[in-house]
């Protein structure tokens, strides 16, 4: 589960299992498997490491070889 930020403020909680895509348009735009979209105040670099730094919590490390949306590779 990764925190987001919806466009009035509010703070919500994220299956990052159900994202399906997240694009600027030019707000954040977060697709769910379910069909639910949902848009964010948070970037799209944002949502992409924190799912990324949630799946690496989940599977206790983080994949050597996927490089974090600011260019660094952990």
């Amino acid at each position: 589960m990764i925190e987001v930020t919806k466009l009035n403020g509010d703070q919500c909680i994220l299956n990052a299992d159900l994202i399906e895509m997240v694009e600027s348009t030019p707000d954040t735009l977060v697709s769910l498997t379910t069909g639910r979209k949902l848009m964010v105040r948070d970037s799209v670099d944002d949502v992409v490491r924190r799912s990324i730094e949630y799946r690496g919590r989940i599977r206790g490390a983080y994949p050597v070889s996927v490089p974090l949306p600011d260019g660094d590779a952990q």
